[in-house]
């Protein structure tokens, strides 16, 4: 049986904890503590270390997720997580606008770790325009047209679900690549 490492990022109260809460097939490991400063408006909780949760995908290959803290303060851990991954999840909530220019410092500092595939799922996404939605993310996070960006639910199974199989393409598609111009 293979097993592969998946990293949930993203800022602080986007979602990541729950989405690996929603889909792991064990009890997850969290680190969460009371959160004792002015963030405590927008939640009671934070991950200080990390998050880890695991699922099967079929009886070959079994997903280990690993989430991260969202809170800049925390971000020794995000290299310490992020080594030996296939790739990583950017998770941004649609409802906190201030959480892109969050969104962006994580982003580029998981892509000074290496050049491995992520997706972007939008949490707390518009259902009525999911194109302008999808359209917007890319253009504020100014991202390539070739990384999926997906709207997503974090409390729904199915919805996460599909976050991670279009992760999962999007490193079979970097595999592929790199084997035709070998």
């Amino acid at each position: 049986m293979a097993s592969v490492k998946i990293v949930v990022t993203g800022p602080f109260g986007a979602g990541k904890t729950t989405l690996i809460r929603t889909i792991s097939e064990i009890t997850v490991l969290s680190t969460e503590r009371d959160i004792s400063d002015h963030t405590k408006v927008h939640k009671e909780r934070t991950t200080v270390a990390m998050d880890f949760g695991r699922i099967t995908i079929d009886p070959a290959l079994v997903l280990y997720l690993f989430g991260t803290p969202g809170q800049e303060r925390f971000d020794f851990m995000w290299e310490i997580l992020a080594e030996g991954m296939l790739g990583f999840i950017l998770v941004v909530d649609r409802a906190r606008e201030e959480s892109f220019d969050e969104a962006r410092v994580i982003l580029d500092a998981f892509k000074t770790f290496g050049d491995e595939p992520f997706v972007v799922a939008v949490n707390k996404h518009d259902p009525v325009d999911p194109a302008g939605e999808i359209a917007y993310v890319r253009q504020t996070l100014d991202l390539d047209e070739k990384v999926p960006v997906i709207p997503m639910s974090a409390l729904d199974r199915a919805s996460v679900k599909n976050v991670l199989l279009a992760l999962l393409y999007a490193a079979l598609e970097g595999v592929e690549g790199v084997a035709a111009t070998a």
